[in-house]
């Protein structure tokens, strides 16, 4: 089949969970045999990507307009190329999904999570947010999502079914540990937490629990953001010479800072199943997670879970915790990344789909 894929910042990979699946997904399915296009905001140095075609579509730079923008340009060029399935991702882009759809292309939209719950939102996006979550339910040829609970919220609310279909992981931890090096940092001897850095995925939160604890160890935060210089400033407004802030790690050096952290932090309360905490469980690291419905299905029993309010507390179980037990906790986490979170079956699984609705 030819396969676009539609709504994300493109690849390679180098912004947030969207992006991270388009990367890993375009590539299996090149493996299998499959033409993959991946619509693009941002430039790579080639026209190509691990086998995928990467087309550029401008967009209109602005917070509220970014991805609505360049998904726009996105379908119109889609139009004018036939492909045999298109695969847009974020419910804000359900608008867009019934075009192609007249032309005789079917299309899959991933909604992800309930994003008008992002703090970053105004009223107006908000609605649209929520506007878009109906859309989704009959724009697309076949909807998406990624945790069992977003599955269910769709059923209960708009008694529309779905595709669910998780994020996935490599179950393999990297030896090699040379961005420590450049960071300052000691294998097993920091702290992690990789996100974009808004207000509803608490990086400031792990921050400041962090800093009431006495240890050695040090809090390595991973990642910025855009259209949010004013909370990014609060986030690196410390003294503390343990917070290491490098901004955005990505390729094996990401992997090697949760292949060697102490434990890795998970502090988002909003979206579905997010990949770079199936990443870190993938790596073997000590899991300790932000209580929420989605958070607590992909963890399913393999890490500590945490409330805002309990956060230090839970930090310091982690420092206090006998080496025995951390390392059958991160032989679970590995365990539950094999058993269900394979980019293999990952791939599986949006192969059958793409085949149901083409066919």
């Amino acid at each position: 089949m030819h396969i676009a894929i539609v709504g994300t910042r493109g690849i390679p990979g180098r912004y947030g969970g969207f992006e991270t699946f388009a990367d890993e997904l375009a590539r299996r399915l090149v493996e299998r045999g499959h033409k993959v296009s991946v619509y693009c905001r941002e430039r790579h140095t080639e026209d190509t990507y691990l086998g995928s075609e990467l087309r550029y579509l401008p967009t209109i730079r602005h917070k509220y307009f970014d991805t609505i923008a360049h998904t726009g340009f996105s379908t119109a060029h889609l139009l004018f190329h036939r492909v045999d399935v298109a695969l847009y991702c974020n419910a804000a882009n359900a608008i867009f999904c019934w075009l192609p759809r007249l032309l005789g292309m079917p299309v899959a939209l991933n909604v992800d999570g309930l994003e008008r719950h992002r703090k970053k939102w105004n009223r107006v996006a908000k609605a649209w947010y929520r506007v878009s979550e109906w859309l989704a339910t009959f724009c697309p040829t076949a909807i998406v999502t990624d945790a069992q609970a977003i599955e269910q919220y769709y059923r209960d609310r708009y008694q529309c079914p779905s595709t669910m279909i998780p994020y996935g992981a490599e179950p393999a931890r990297l030896e090699s540990s040379a961005i420590l090096t450049t960071l300052g940092l000691e294998p097993d001897r920091y702290f992690l937490y990789v996100t974009r850095f808004e207000p509803e995925n608490n990086p400031l939160l792990v921050r400041e629990a962090f800093e009431t604890l006495d240890t050695p160890l040090k809090l390595a935060l991973i990642g910025d953001a855009p259209y949010a210089a004013e909370y990014i400033a609060r986030i690196k407004d410390t003294q503390d010479p343990r917070v290491v802030i490098p901004g955005y790690v990505f390729g094996d050096g990401y992997a090697e800072l949760q292949s060697h952290c102490y434990a890795y932090v998970h502090a988002t309360e909003v979206g579905g199943t997010h990949p770079a905490l199936i990443e870190a469980m993938g790596r073997g690291a000590l899991i300790l997670y932000l209580e929420t419905a989605e958070n607590s299905e992909v963890a399913g029993g393999i890490g500590i879970p945490f409330t805002t309010a309990t956060l230090p507390q839970v930090l310091r179980r982690a420092l206090d915790m006998p080496l025995a037990e951390r390392a059958d906790w991160q032989r679970k986490a590995v365990n539950r990344v094999r058993e269900r979170y394979s980019w293999s079956a990952v791939t599986d699984q949006y192969e059958a789909l793409f085949n149901r609705i083409v066919n």
